[in-house]
């Protein structure tokens, strides 16, 4: 499974969100010291969700980072937008 259907999976089980984009930027990376050569090395995440409005930024960070699991040692970059 593409890395990005699996963190789509996982955001989405863990938070119902009620917005949730995973964009793969590795392209833009390519040839950087991260870029592994699989094409995915670099996301960027957008997500809303209730279950993620009560905490504090660095919680919500947390939280997500958790349901990613080992997602988060596969890739090189994640840029959160957790709004």
């Amino acid at each position: 499974m593409p890395v990005k259907d699996e963190i789509e999976a996982r955001l989405t089980a863990a938070f119902t969100p009620e917005l949730l984009e995973v964009v793969n930027e590795s392209n833009r990376h390519a040839g950087h010291a991260g870029d592994d050569g699989t094409g995915e090395s670099h996301f960027a995440i957008r997500l809303r969700s209730a279950a993620l409005a009560p905490l504090s930024r660095l919680e919500r960070h947390r939280a997500v980072n958790r349901a990613l699991g080992d997602i988060t040692r596969r890739v090189h970059a994640l840029a959160l937008d957790l709004g």
